[in-house]
């Protein structure tokens, strides 16, 4: 009996791994394979987005806001050169900006605007699909169930006498062989697909955010880089300073 299981399990080990895998899922080994392959190129094509995407990459923006001054034409020359070779996404929007400062602030809204759109398309592009794989691997498992379980019957209906568990075994094993594969691929790529849109939606926000300070300090307006970045300390120090320059305007006023 040992010798027979080694034997066995040596011709399996010598067989390729789509027989092993064909033997195992039957005919829809193909589709699952292909679901398989889709999901895992997304997953790292996302993957690779998002670390070509780390914050590090645009550490000009946070030396920038250590400036704290309005937006003078040598200024902009110089960020526009600084930026020059950056290609995050960050980068790209602050060289649009910069390259359409002659017009007016609203004007560079919508252009923000509709570029932030196409960015966002592209953030989300794939998951859909990622999505979509998801659902359908655990439909096309349920299907090699069915499947499994029609051979099964279709043995035991051949079959004169008694049930053997090697008559149940490869139509059992081929209804569990599928259902487990297709929720082995439908976890990963639905959790992904999930993560993957928040992490879009988080950085859409943020280059919004930044690009919206940007078009303010372009206009001139002093301390808009560090809006949203101040402490608390900080803010409570502006808001005294503020109070105090107030208060001598009115006491000049009144003299």
């Amino acid at each position: 009996m040992s010798q027979s299981l080694s034997q066995s399990a040596a011709q399996s080990a010598s067989q390729p791994l789509y027989h092993q895998l064909s033997e195992q899922l039957g005919y829809l080994t193909w589709p699952l394979f292909i679901c398989a392959f889709l999901a895992l190129m997304i997953i790292l094509e996302r993957l690779a987005l998002m670390l070509y995407e780390l914050p590090k990459r645009d550490g000009w923006l946070a030396q920038l806001r250590q400036q704290a001054r309005s937006a003078t034409p040598e200024q902009r020359q110089q960020l526009t050169t600084q930026i020059s070779q950056g290609r995050s996404m960050l980068a790209k929007g602050t060289a649009l900006l910069l390259s359409h400062s002659d017009q007016s602030r609203e004007m560079r809204e919508e252009i923000v605007s509709l570029w932030l759109v196409k960015q966002k398309g592209r953030l989300l592009s794939g998951l859909k699909i990622l999505q979509i794989i998801g659902i359908i691997t655990p439909l096309l498992g349920l299907l090699g169930t069915v499947l499994g379980l029609i051979e099964m019957f279709n043995q035991l209906g051949l079959s004169d006498g008694p049930v053997t568990p090697s008559e149940l075994a490869s139509g059992l094993g081929l209804a569990m062989n599928t259902t487990a594969a297709g929720l082995i691929i439908a976890v990963p790529a639905i959790t992904m697909a999930h993560l993957f849109t928040l992490w879009a939606e988080r950085r859409c926000n943020k280059l919004a955010h930044a690009l919206n300070l940007l078009n303010l300090w372009l206009e001139g307006f002093d301390q808009a880089l560090s809006i949203g970045s101040d402490s608390a300390a900080q803010l409570c120090n502006k808001a005294a300073t503020c109070k105090e320059a107030s208060c001598q305007v009115a006491n000049a006023e009144l003299s």
